[in-house]
């Protein structure tokens, strides 16, 4: 895991020179040259002080150029970085005194399991951060030099109407037979759901231009306040990247236009836009409790009850392939909502990982029982901004990175992240 994440944070910025390696000061996005090397603290603070119990880092002054907990946002573009060589250096010797430190077996002990995957799940999450970072600046797509090309994906087309699910006792969040769980997935806990019904898809481009063209961005009896006041704001008219072409619409996808797919999901929306369209076409969106069950849980065979237990992904309990979901990059965007069948829940719910991240209606808050675990800044921090949860993993997304349980979260503002979302009936 450690090689395959650091071929990907390569991937993403080899090809990175000059003045692509800072980019405009944005509040949005790290000059990549910084998160690079911010990638490369991570592994040195947790893996090398942390866990091994080295004096010093790699690199004598990492701490003053990389440590996000204490420099400022934007200050980032100011410190004294390294070149970028001299920052690829630094990951280096990270990743040598690292795997120098493996027992020999390969058998890590539990602590040592335990710190190496979150150093790698975190360098997969800047892998996504540094894939919409080339998105919002307009530099070309990546290219991976790993060799894999994932199959087509099976189906084309929508996929239309709701699946009903059944209410029920349902356990919130991971438990400790979870290979790996952040701390904001513990405790589970019993919470009771409500019987709803869910939309088999996410919302595609081509349903969010039906909001789009009958005025939904200019009537302010479909936004929340504070979303009204963001659109005006922004002056939006559109999702982010949309544009009308002489031959309809079309979407910026990195440094090029291309004619807008219109039975992809609609990406890069906030949260905003999606509250305005479900209350256009009197739908609403899932509580992160609702969408879960509808992931993870099976009927019972006349469909009135929940069975015991939960799935770890849709499918069941196996990791991810190709075949099943759209992560990981490789197919470098969306596919229509209707392929991959064969990641279907038991429900019926299509594409419930990958392809775009989901927006909930819940707020991120901490589950009963939280205690911070070792990376203390990744959940606690963020209860109070008044963050919304989003699940399933992007197109853009590491596989291992996400399951069922996972919970992401950003303000409600923000539309340059991999998300869309799938209704509710009301």
């Amino acid at each position: 895991m450690v090689d395959d994440a650091r071929r990907r944070t390569l991937d993403l910025t080899r090809d990175l020179t000059g003045d692509r390696q800072f980019g405009p000061n944005l509040k949005i996005v790290n000059p990549p040259l910084w998160e690079v090397g911010h990638v490369g603290f991570f592994h040195d603070y947790f893996a090398l002080r942390t866990l091994h119990g080295l004096s010093d880092y790699q690199q004598s002054d990492a701490e003053r150029l990389y440590d996000s907990s204490s420099i400022p946002h934007d200050d980032r573009w100011n410190l004294p970085l390294p070149t970028m060589q001299g920052t690829l250096d630094y990951l280096e010797s990270v990743r040598n005194a690292m795997l120098a430190r493996l027992p020999e077996t390969g058998e890590a002990g539990e602590a040592e399991s335990y710190v190496y995957q979150l150093t790698v799940l975190h360098e997969d999450m800047h892998a996504e951060a540094f894939t919409y970072t080339r998105q919002t600046l307009a530099y070309p797509p990546p290219e991976f030099s790993d060799g894999v090309t994932p199959p087509a994906a099976d189906g084309h087309g929508p996929l239309e109407g709701d699946v009903h699910v059944s209410g029920g006792t349902h356990q919130l969040g991971s438990d400790d037979s979870v290979p790996f769980r952040f701390d904001n997935e513990k405790q589970p806990h019993a919470v009771e759901v409500g019987p709803f019904a869910i939309a088999r898809a996410p919302v595609t481009n081509a349903e969010f231009a039906a909001f789009v063209e009958d005025g939904g961005y200019d009537r302010a009896e479909f936004w929340s306040d504070d979303g009204w006041q963001w659109r005006r704001a922004r002056q939006q008219t559109a999702p982010l990247y949309w544009r009308r072409g002489s031959d309809g619409w079309e979407q910026r996808w990195f440094d090029r236009w291309v004619s807008l797919a219109p039975h992809h999901p609609v990406c890069f929306v906030s949260l905003y836009e999606a509250e305005a369209y479900c209350a256009w076409a009197g739908r609403r969106l899932p509580t992160e409790a609702e969408w879960e069950v509808a992931a993870s849980r099976v009927p019972t065979a006349d469909g009135s009850a929940l069975e015991p237990g939960k799935r770890l992904y849709p499918w069941g309990d196996t990791p991810p392939l190709s075949e099943r979901v759209n992560m990981d990059g490789y197919r470098l965007g969306c596919v229509d909502v209707a392929a991959l069948p064969a990641g279907d829940s038991a429900f019926g719910c299509r594409q419930m990982l990958g392809n775009v991240w989901e927006w909930t209606s819940s707020l991120f808050k901490p589950y009963p029982g939280f205690e911070a675990d070792l990376y203390k800044d990744y959940s606690e921090p963020w209860f109070e901004e008044g963050r919304r949860v989003l699940r399933g993993g992007a197109w853009a997304t590491r596989s291992r990175l996400v399951n069922n349980n996972h919970r992401n979260y950003f303000t409600p503002d923000r539309n340059d992240i991999f998300a869309g979302f799938r209704t509710c009936a009301r």
